[in-house]
């Protein structure tokens, strides 16, 4: 399987950006989360929660960005960066709905998320018809 220029961009960019999410929030959780207005307590158990979704979402970023670089590896890659980030952005709408109204900084992450995701999911539909017409 050949995969496109396209595809290709889009993996690298979502791959990185997950990377940059990840190694911040799984080694530098407290300032992380405060550049978007999360205050964090000196909680072991809340840190380690915060660490553990930073390392998948780091490991996710690994498999997307491989997915640029090994052709046998991007549908896997285009398959999860769509369920990684349309899974966060739409968490975050559960959240909306259920918690109420959150800072500023929070709804453009969303926004970024699902963004990401339907382009990810674009892909992925893209690789889909792709592979039936073979």
């Amino acid at each position: 399987m050949h995969t496109s220029v396209t595809l290709k961009v889009i993996l690298i960019f979502a791959g990185l950006v997950g990377l940059l999410v990840g190694a911040g929030m799984l080694f530098a959780p407290v300032p992380f989360h405060a550049s978007a207005g999360i205050v964090l307590d000196d909680s072991t158990n809340l840190l380690s929660e915060m660490r553990a979704s930073g390392g998948v979402v780091l490991a996710s970023a690994l498999v997307i960005l491989s997915g640029a670089f090994v052709a046998r590896l991007a549908f896997t890659a285009t398959l999860i960066a769509t369920l990684m980030y349309l899974s966060y952005g739409v968490s975050r709408l559960i959240s909306i709905a259920v918690d109420g109204m959150p800072d500023i900084a929070i709804l453009q992450i969303a926004a970024a998320e699902l963004v990401v995701g339907l382009i990810c999911g674009a892909a992925l539909i893209g690789l889909l018809g792709y592979r039936f017409q073979d």
